[in-house]
């Protein structure tokens, strides 16, 4: 299992709603890329989690501020990513994201 995507990911997704910043963790359980998204006060878990040379996929479920099931799909270059969100039929959402660093503090 490759180390490099491990980490907290500070997200910025471009929705039609306004710009949501979900905070991403992922880390290796047993060999398995596992993660969770934390935003709008959830914590939620990330399924499906595949790291493809520079390409990394999940999906996850959200209820706030409306039930959706989001499908990413990102390309990773370092500790920056880039890419998109999918809801059902609705229009794709651009993603940006930066791995933080040991030092840095949770954003307020």
């Amino acid at each position: 299992m490759s180390t490099r995507i491990q980490g907290v990911w500070d997200l910025t997704i471009a929705t039609p709603i306004g710009r949501v910043r979900p905070v991403v963790e992922l880390r290796s359980e047993e060999g398995e890329l596992v993660g969770t998204a934390r935003s709008a006060g959830e914590v939620l878990p990330l399924r499906d989690i595949v790291l493809d040379g520079d390409r990394l996929t999940w999906k996850q479920s959200v209820t706030r501020p409306v039930r959706l099931d989001l499908t990413f799909t990102v390309t990773v270059d370092g500790d920056t990513l880039t890419g998109t969100s999918t809801a059902g039929r609705l229009p794709s959402s651009k993603v940006t994201g930066r791995r933080r660093r040991d030092d840095e503090a949770e954003p307020a």
